[in-house]
């Protein structure tokens, strides 16, 4: 009896170059130069709701001006018939030491300003689902070139520094967003909250994070530089990063110029790691992991969508819309529940009027026997005063 063993293919040998070397290793500069001149597109998306400090804070992080400030006189004159957040895109190309990078900033304003804001997520939610679905579909095609790429990379998800912990709405989207997109919670205006509130407030909220299952972005620690996992260490540490956005320079009290808030007691300084995580944020994004994060999203996010449409229709096939559309089912449940109401409150007024005509029916039926009775008394009088009156003719 033969073995499957026998059959079984050995693994190719490893061989040794000569010391002059052939030229292998420099493809990892050719990829360097062929990257270099292809550039990269970096696509960040900030989720919060308004006034949290989104805008001044894209303008800190790339040290100019990306996103124009809200005009705050106009922010009352919002259509109150539009109750979800709306979907805003700008887009900025960025140059550095001959290196550009196409740079997408997704904004969502409206998110959470409204008093119920139970389906104000799903706008977001659609829109990353849409570049899945949008860049699956470009490669689908015969003629792959000039895919326009809109996945998001980065879901920046800020934080309002309550000092307590996250709300209902907060973790809804969190969970939403987290298995989407690579998620990373952000405390906003950590200057107005001192350093022991901070840091309970972080606690809470990885602790939140932790018992609600939210996946979060988490960046590889370990290398094979010590250095290189401590500096990966003390960035995961950090999360939620606590944040202070200023594009304003202000000088302190021993006479550097620096990016921060001026106070009475002090100078809240944006790159300074004792008064918020802003240096270990831009690292995360820009700095060291800007290729985990668009590696990741193409290897986990994309890949997730991608399979679980693949399972339920055939190659080509358009996406199927759900039948029901959620932004509407809580308008569509309180219409039904106001269409019953109506119904039993004409139901009951009907029945109301029926017991009405019912009683008023017996009483003339009541009313009619009794002057059936009167009108058969009356006979009985007048037959019998016809039969006194006739006797009375007879005797004379």
């Amino acid at each position: 009896m033969l073995d499957l063993e026998d059959f079984s293919v050995p693994p190719p040998p490893i061989l040794t170059t000569a010391l002059s070397g052939t030229g292998i290793a420099n493809l990892p500069n050719q990829r360097h130069k062929i990257v270099a001149k292809n550039g990269a597109n970096f696509t960040i998306m900030v989720c919060g709701e308004s006034g949290v400090g989104k805008t001044t804070f894209v303008n800190t992080l790339f040290t100019t001006t990306i996103k124009e400030p809200k005009n705050l006189s106009k922010r009352h004159m919002k259509s109150p018939s539009s109750k979800t957040a709306q979907i805003q895109i700008t887009k900025a190309e960025l140059e550095e030491k001959m290196f550009k990078v196409k740079l997408s900033i997704v904004d969502t304003p409206g998110f959470g300003d409204y008093v119920n804001n139970r389906h104000s997520w799903i706008p977001i939610v659609d829109f990353i689902d849409d570049q899945h679905e949008k860049y699956m579909r470009q490669e689908q095609q015969p003629c792959r070139k000039g895919v326009i790429d809109m996945r998001v990379h980065a879901c920046l998800y800020f934080i309002k520094p309550t000092g307590h912990t996250l709300n209902p709405l907060d973790i809804e989207v969190m969970k939403k967003l987290g298995s989407r997109v690579n998620l990373i919670p952000v405390v906003a205006k950590a200057d107005t909250l001192t350093p022991t509130n901070l840091e309970k407030f972080k606690q809470n909220i990885r602790e939140v994070i932790a018992a609600q299952n939210i996946q979060v972005y988490t960046c590889p620690i370990e290398s094979d530089d010590e250095h290189v996992t401590r500096r990966n260490h003390n960035i995961m540490t950090a999360l939620p990063f606590a944040v202070i956005g200023s594009t304003q320079d202000v000088v302190t009290f021993d006479g550097r110029k620096v990016k921060g808030r001026e106070y009475a007691w002090g100078v809240a300084e944006v790159e300074n790691d004792l008064h918020c995580d802003f240096k270990k944020l831009r690292s995360l994004l820009i700095r060291t992991h800007m290729l985990d994060l668009i590696t990741t999203t193409e290897e986990v996010h994309y890949e997730n969508y991608r399979q679980t449409q693949m399972e339920t229709r055939k190659f080509g096939e358009p996406r199927t819309e759900p039948n029901e559309n959620a932004k509407f089912r809580e308008d569509e449940e309180a219409l039904r529940m106001r269409f019953t109401e109506q119904v039993k409150a004409e139901e009951s007024r009907f029945r109301q009027w029926e017991r009405q005509l019912l009683n008023e029916r017996d009483r003339l039926h009541k009313e009619l026997e009794a002057q059936g009775e009167k009108v058969k008394e009356l006979q009985s009088e007048l037959e019998a005063y016809y039969h006194h009156q006739r006797d009375k003719s007879l005797r004379k």
